[in-house]
């Protein structure tokens, strides 16, 4: 509970200059990625940028993880496209609402840790994919408008302009830290780029060619919905989906996160601040988000360590809205497209492609496929899950072959089943070949110190075995059970010889 109630560590050591620029520096880049965003789930720009202040602001000061940054996504964005064209966006803003409250009650509930159970192969294909992703949604800024409204790609030097700004940003990005870590690469290309845009007076895409951003303080606002189950039934199944991506996706940011910095972050406190956050925003006219691992890596990679660059990112986003838009319209969008891809160039986990042929083909083929639906579907909580459940079947098929039996009969003519291994659904069929109770003799000791009995398939391959040896007229001892499986199994006072000193005290899984 201190964890949850001790916002601020005051014994953090806190560089105030490096957390006030890098959150300058995240402002700046969350503003094309929030319009572009809204404008993908068919929403106005300005629900993006509302969403990205108030995620932001939300869960820099209670998440779980400070130095992270969370505000509208394309994940959440892409779940909601198809509600905000059927319903309207009243419907998208009570969704982000009761996606919010399904996400406090999994915080709430400490469900966090089931991240967990995400393999390794399944992070570096979740992070490759969502390198690739970046990388490819900065590909647009490279296309205009042409004459009948469709996107182009830029040609003559109006590309040639684009091409060498973004270099330059990238030069910068890359060669800075090199020279000095003092002050934040990132920014200072941004504001390097800027200088040479109105030095030399070059006509480039601006921010205020995506987009206005120019607006007031997001205003509150109940969604105006009908009150009916009909109501209910519409936004659930969004809300759940918008919930379960937003968790995955923030969890495992969180997790990129920790292995950076060296540091160990709070899952169950992270998803608390992002339901309470998702539900604010809904109530504020935002569209809802999550963590967003692009906008993290440069508060990070900047030297940002504490909840005050999150915080100075989300209040200078709404100066921007409410005071600054003129200015950050005419933000070249070269420098900000320079800096996302090197965060994609960052984000890559270029190591994992050292792994091909040399891990196994089952993690490799999880890596992979984790990225190519993360890059073609847009939907990261179906490639984690579809990731881990590969994993968890790949696991299963492999223990499912280690079962063991180290048979011998003693003096007394008593044959003695020694089993190594667990005993589970997937190794039942592997367990009952073992046994040859036609030619045993007539008293049986099946001893499972070595083993464990997993879940109820492995308690009712005991139960069966145990009544073929009674049917047959022969007595059979169980040692080495724990309690629970003691309790369970139907035979269990005439069977088990009870060891108090060495029997087990695991649990069965019984309500998978």
């Amino acid at each position: 509970m201190r964890k949850y109630i001790n916002l601020f560590d005051f014994s953090q050591k806190v560089d105030y200059k490096i957390e006030v620029l890098s959150g300058l520096t995240v402002a700046l880049a969350l503003v094309p990625e929030a319009i572009a965003f809204a404008m993908i789930a068919g929403l106005s720009p300005l629900t993006g940028l509302y969403a990205a202040f108030s995620m932001g602001l939300i869960t820099s000061i209670f998440g779980g993880r400070p130095g992270m940054i969370s505000g509208a996504t394309g994940a959440v964005a892409v779940v909601i496209v198809s509600l905000a064209v059927s319903h309207g966006v009243e419907y998208v803003f009570a969704t982000v609402v009761l996606a919010g409250l399904i996400q406090m009650t999994a915080g709430l509930l400490r469900l966090g840790k089931f991240i967990r159970l995400v393999p390794h192969p399944v992070m570096f294909g979740f992070v490759n994919g969502l390198a690739i992703v970046i990388f490819l949604s900065q590909l647009d800024q490279f296309k205009v408008p042409s004459v009948d409204g469709a996107m182009e790609w830029m040609s003559g030097m109006q590309l040639y302009v684009m091409l060498g700004l973004v270099i330059l940003t990238m030069l910068i990005i890359w060669g800075l830290p090199k020279l000095t870590k003092q002050i934040p690469a990132s920014l200072t290309a941004i504001l390097v780029v800027i200088a040479v845009v109105f030095s030399f007076g070059i006509d480039t895409k601006t921010v205020g060619d995506i987009a206005s951003i120019e607006g007031g303080f997001p205003p509150f606002h109940i969604p105006a919905l009908p009150i009916a189950w009909e109501t209910l039934t519409i936004i659930f199944p969004y809300a759940l989906i918008v919930a379960g991506v937003g968790l995955i996706e923030s969890l495992l940011t969180l997790n990129l996160i920790d292995e950076i910095t060296q540091t160990r972050g709070w899952g169950n406190k992270e998803a608390v601040a992002q339901g309470l956050a998702n539900t604010v925003t809904g109530f504020f006219s935002g569209m809802g988000g999550c963590a967003m691992i692009g906008q993290s890596l440069i508060n990070i990679s900047s030297g940002a360590r504490a909840r005050l660059s999150g915080i100075v990112a989300s209040v200078m986003l709404l100066v921007f809205i409410m005071f600054g838009a003129d200015l950050i319209e005419q933000v070249p969008m070269a420098a900000l497209t320079g800096l996302m891809i090197m965060v994609s160039i960052g984000t890559f986990e270029w190591a994992s492609i050292k792994t091909f042929g040399k891990m196994p083909f089952s993690d490799v083929l999880v890596m992979v496929l984790v990225a190519l639906i993360t890059v073609f579907l847009h939907n990261l909580a179906l490639a984690v899950l579809i990731g881990v459940v590969i994993s968890a079947l790949v696991f299963a098929w492999e223990n499912a072959t280690r079962i063991r039996a180290r048979k011998h009969t003693d003096a007394a003519g008593v044959k003695h089943y020694e089993i190594y291994g667990p005993l589970f659904f997937g190794s039942v069929s592997t367990f009952n070949d073992k046994f040859d109770v036609k030619g045993d003799p007539d008293e049986v000791i099946i001893d499972f110190a070595e083993s464990r009995v997993a879940d109820m398939s492995g308690i009712e391959a005991l139960n069966k075995l145990t009544e073929r040896y009674m049917n047959s007229g022969k007595k059979i001892h169980l040692k080495h059970l724990s309690q629970d499986c003691r309790r369970l199994l139907s035979n269990a006072d005439k069977l088990i010889d009870v060891n108090i000193i060495e029997d087990p005290s695991y649990k069965v899984l019984t309500d998978a």
